[in-house]
């Protein structure tokens, strides 16, 4: 049995106010409803390794979820950071700071992660995934363009791989295209697969 037939007797819970999650999720064909928007204080230890964050804060947001599940019901959390010489960058405060981060980030490889928690009424299983992108050189009008245009101020590292930038700037991706977009898809299929049996 397809995993999308054995869903239709569950409830796939998505736990994530990002648009780009909600397009990766449908696309894949999988059934399953937008939770309600609700608070998550995403705090993480300061000593905790950059590249744990994601699955720690993917934890974070599965706990503070506030409705009990039901059996039955699976709710999936998610969180990508973007990080450049160990150091995290997060979402970009103003243009000022967006600019900022992709000058940064042009002409080099950077890393994407994203952290993702599975969880029913009696189980939880997280995991991460890991990308490597590679810029290349953009000028200064390209990233004013780019900022300018699609205003990436909701997106780690401050781009959105599916925008112009991820045509025009990006060399290569060793790893999961869509773990770039926010959601390691495939990998939450087989996940997903292996979770419910």
């Amino acid at each position: 049995m397809l995993l999308h037939e054995k869903l239709r007797s569950r409830r796939l819970i998505l736990a994530s106010q990002s648009p780009r999650r909600r397009e990766l999720l449908a696309a894949s064909g999988l059934p399953f409803e937008l939770a309600p928007r609700y608070e998550c204080e995403e705090i993480y230890p300061p000593t905790l390794p950059a590249a744990e964050v994601p699955r720690y804060l993917s934890q974070l947001k599965s706990r503070a979820y506030p409705h009990p599940l039901a059996p039955g019901d699976l709710l999936l959390t998610a969180d990508t950071v973007v990080l450049l010489d160990g150091e995290i960058l997060g979402k970009p405060r103003d243009r000022e700071d967006a600019i900022r981060m992709l000058q940064r980030l042009s002409g080099r490889s950077h890393t994407v992660v994203t952290g993702v928690t599975l969880r029913s009424a009696d189980r939880r299983r997280s995991f991460s995934v890991r990308s490597r992108v590679r810029f290349r050189a953009l000028r200064d009008e390209e990233i004013r363009y780019y900022v300018d245009t699609f205003r990436p101020l909701d997106k780690a590292g401050s781009y959105g791989i599916q925008e112009w930038i991820g045509y025009a700037a990006i060399e290569r991706i060793s790893g999961s295209f869509f773990n770039v977009m926010g959601l390691p898809i495939q990998r939450v299929y087989t996940e997903l697969e292996k979770f419910i049996g």
